[in-house]
């Protein structure tokens, strides 16, 4: 599922992104989309690759990963994120929910370290 207001345009200074097109409330989700989960020898050939930037780390201990499907490997890192990305592993799914109002037009961001607020520095320069 991923909301029909959802569309990915050019993002100043980072490639591709996700961005709204109607306003967003608070706790709204905004997409739910399967995984291939990738286990973890298969982890390590795909962070050899282009790939390594767009996998999640996956399973309770972390050590395997996956491919999210839909719009998810396409939503940019902020420290200030306006959305959250959340995990089922159970029924291998993913699933993106506003943390704070979202006006059209803007884009919708995930915090990379999981966690909307997190200023944990990520593995590359973010903006």
């Amino acid at each position: 599922m991923i909301l029909p207001c959802l569309t990915i345009a050019p993002s100043e200074e980072r490639g591709r992104g996700v961005f709204t097109t109607e306003s967003l409330a608070t706790d709204t989700v905004i997409e739910i989309s399967p995984v291939l989960v990738l286990a973890p020898e298969d982890r390590a050939r795909v962070e050899q690759t282009v790939l390594f930037n767009y996998i999640f780390e996956w399973g309770a201990d972390l050590k395997s990963a996956c491919v999210a499907l839909g719009y998810l490997s396409v939503y940019n890192h902020s420290y200030q994120a306006n959305c959250i990305y959340e995990m089922d592993f159970e029924q291998e799914l993913m699933q993106i929910r506003t943390v704070k109002p979202v006006a059209a037009g803007e884009e919708l961001f995930i915090n990379y370290n999981a966690m909307p607020d997190d200023d944990t520095p990520i593995w590359f320069e973010a903006k």
